[in-house]
């Protein structure tokens, strides 16, 4: 059993590879419970997270990328404290990011991006998507061997939304090298990691991207990006539109790749699932959905208390930083019938909280369904035996896998795979 009342959830190495008792213990306890952590609520039960999730009026999320760190300046009083967020909203981090914004400038900012990630554009880039998938695997298919994030996810997941936005040809393989991708050295087999601010390569490009195309549009999707219109007909700052576009490759790859990852080790660890797969293809949209049920790539989303609420008969007072966990509402027993087990053919998969809920559900959520989906089909098509290396990761019954250490996001540092290439 997990000491919640003493265990500081954001420093705690314990939590990192396995957090799953501890939810269970505070979900046992109450689904909606402080932490030991200051001014902090824990909400680890399903209706409790949904119920946050849609209540923007109660809910701010001005903090939804930082959390308690480093809070408001000056001590929340009384129950409303919709002017002091206003007041030191600025002052937040990443507080003009789409993440944090609340109403109606929110609304209007997530209205561009629908005119970007419509259905019929994916649809449309699915055969791009075919391409780039066959693209990274050519560069390690003869080794019989590759790691998972630095040779496929990470470099696929940036170059699909590259393809998305239209970043030119020319340009694509700066990206891939400047946002830390594994990029191979000619001759000398050894890798290169280009070290730079992600955040800043990518204003700068679509700063310059995105005024070259105002200025003289063409006829590309970083034309139709840089004259996106609010609903009102309004043109968007180009700070804004640049913001967009930052925050779909930091977000959007980011998180792809870390479900690659998740359902590659499940799908090495259990072969009959490969054979089951490659039998029907359709039930790959499924599996996904299952690691995303079991494996979400965001482990704590964060909420501000705007004003005194109460959530699953827990009253939470104004000023109280609300922190959910799509990875222990997902695994409620309330929610779903054996929640720990790997489950295809789950009726309610798709009812997980992997990507939010509400207004601030994850946009490019069908993106990364369909590069995961992808994935693993060319897997299964070009590979046979997927195995785990236990060079790398120990036999069967000793597995060692170690994940990133953020209390933000959850997936594996490494993943290395066995295989044989399909004749």
């Amino acid at each position: 059993m997990v000491d919640v009342e003493s265990v500081d959830f954001f420093t705690e190495p314990a939590l990192v590879n396995d957090p799953y008792p501890y939810f269970d213990e505070l979900r046992g306890r109450c689904p909606v419970h402080p932490v030991a952590h200051p001014g902090v609520v824990s909400v680890t039960g399903y209706a409790e997270a949904v119920e946050v999730y849609r209540d923007e009026q109660a809910f701010s999320s001005c903090n939804a990328a930082s959390g308690p760190f480093p809070g408001l300046p000056e001590q929340p009083e009384g129950d409303d404290i919709s002017v002091l967020i206003e007041r030191y909203r600025g002052q937040l981090p990443m507080s003009d990011f789409l993440v944090n914004l609340d109403g109606e400038i929110h609304a209007a900012q997530r209205a561009l991006l629908r005119k970007l990630l419509t259905p019929k554009r994916l649809k449309d880039n699915e055969e791009r998507i075919w391409r780039l998938a066959d693209r990274q695997i050519d560069e390690f298919i003869g080794d019989g061997v590759f790691e998972v994030g630095r040779q496929y996810s990470n470099a696929f997941s940036l170059l699909v939304i590259a393809d998305l936005l239209g970043v030119p040809d020319a340009d694509r393989e700066e990206f891939r090298q400047q946002l830390g991708a594994e990029v191979p050295l000619p001759n000398v087999g050894e890798t290169a990691q280009v070290s730079r601010n992600p955040l800043e390569f990518l204003f700068e490009r679509f700063f310059a991207y995105i005024q070259d195309r105002r200025r003289e549009p063409r006829q590309d999707v970083l034309t139709e990006l840089a004259l996106a219109t609010y609903p009102d007909g309004s043109t968007p700052d180009l700070d804004v539109v640049v913001r967009l576009a930052t925050f779909l490759f930091a977000a959007g790859g980011d998180t792809t790749a870390r479900l690659i990852a998740s359902a590659m080790r499940i799908l090495a660890e259990n072969p009959e699932y490969q054979d089951l797969l490659r039998g029907d293809r359709r039930r790959i949209a499924d599996f996904v959905e299952e690691t995303l049920r079991t494996e979400s790539p965001t482990k704590s989303d964060f909420r501000l208390v705007r004003t005194t609420t109460t959530v699953g008969g827990v009253t939470i007072p104004a000023g109280t930083t609300v922190i959910m966990h799509p990875g222990a509402a997902n695994r409620d027993p309330r929610q779903f019938d054996d929640p720990e087990q790997f489950r295809l053919g789950r009726g309610n998969v798709r009812e997980h909280l992997a990507f939010g809920r509400g207004a601030h559900s994850c946009p490019g959520g069908p993106l990364a369904r369909a590069e995961a989906t992808i994935s693993i089909d060319r897997f299964l098509d070009r590979m046979t035996d997927i195995r785990i290396s236990e060079a790398a990761h120990g036999p069967t019954d000793a597995r060692r896998y170690d994940y990133e250490q953020s209390f933000l996001l959850r997936g594996l540092t490494e993943l290395h795979l066995t295989f044989t290439a399909s004749s």
